[in-house]
């Protein structure tokens, strides 16, 4: 199914709730998994998940995947991503624009490239690979960083408008880590916005963030803060509506407080003339 869901508000779906989102069914637009949690053959986990995948869309999105790394495209987990599109069918598919694994060895964490024609070959070609093995477009994300590349060429925002460009694929458009990067690297987050191009970008993310030693940090345990709804309002009123995830992963809150995100997100969405004004009104 290469088709987005119609432009609303999910949440990212987390064990916890399970049970309450089965018996309540709260009026949400899209439930979000981290595919490598459902690689299984069975269990509980994943038998929740065939439950709601027919009350909800359903979008996969994948951490391991490791799209920027030297190392060979993991073909066992790429297998497992398309045996789990297959059998759930989901409106989306995406991963991040990152790197994870190097000479077969993998951090736990989400890593960010160079900016340079070299990477932006590299990446353009295992997204590429990756699109033909699984049939379909994918989506790449914007992750948060805390360096950068003294090797780089290119704005972030240039390299992450010519990956898609390049391979076909949409933009996932993390809102929180142009926010996040924006702070910690000092650019302008709107002109990162300007360089999108609205066909390319086919889902939003929200998260909460955090301040550090030494910048912020995205740790999706906290609600998404007030700057960040001001730039999301400026992407839904300059790129336009799109299914939109607020992301929450650490310190998880009771189901009612991320449904309250998400209904703060669907105001947005919903109301184009007044996520213009909140925009005008932030910038």
């Amino acid at each position: 199914m290469d088709r987005p869901p119609p432009p609303g508000a999910g949440i990212g779906l987390r064990a916890p709730h399970h049970a309450e989102l089965e018996c309540t069914a709260p009026p949400v637009a899209l439930l979000e998994v981290h595919s490598e949690n459902y690689f299984g053959a069975g269990g509980r986990e994943l038998a929740a998940l065939e439950r709601l995948r027919g009350r909800y869309p359903l979008s996969l999105h994948g951490v391991g995947l490791s799209l920027g790394s030297a190392d060979p495209l993991d073909l066992r987990h790429l297998a497992a991503v398309e045996g789990l599109a297959r059998r759930f069918e989901p409106h989306l598919v995406s991963e991040h624009l990152s790197w994870s694994s190097i000479d077969g060895r993998y951090a736990n964490d989400l890593l960010p490239l160079p900016f340079t024609r070299a990477a932006l070959d590299h990446v353009v070609g295992r997204i590429g690979a990756v699109q033909d093995r699984l049939g379909r477009r994918i989506l790449v994300e914007n992750i948060a960083s805390y360096l950068e590349f003294g090797e780089s060429t290119m704005p972030e925002w240039e390299f992450v408008a010519a990956v898609a460009r390049r391979s076909g694929c949409a933009i996932l458009l993390d809102v929180n880590n142009v926010y996040v990067n924006s702070v910690n690297h000092g650019f302008d987050a709107h002109a990162y916005l300007a360089a999108m191009d609205p066909e390319a970008v086919a889902q939003y993310h929200l998260a909460g963030h955090e301040a550090g030693p030494f910048g912020l940090v995205d740790t999706h345990a906290a609600p998404v803060a007030p700057e960040v709804w001001a730039l999301y309002a400026e992407a839904v009123a300059r790129l336009g509506p799109r299914p939109t995830i607020v992301e929450w992963d650490a310190n998880l809150p009771a189901l009612g407080v991320l449904l309250g995100e998400a209904r703060r997100a669907d105001a947005i969405l919903a109301a184009p003339s007044a996520a213009t004004r909140i925009a005008e009104h932030a910038a």
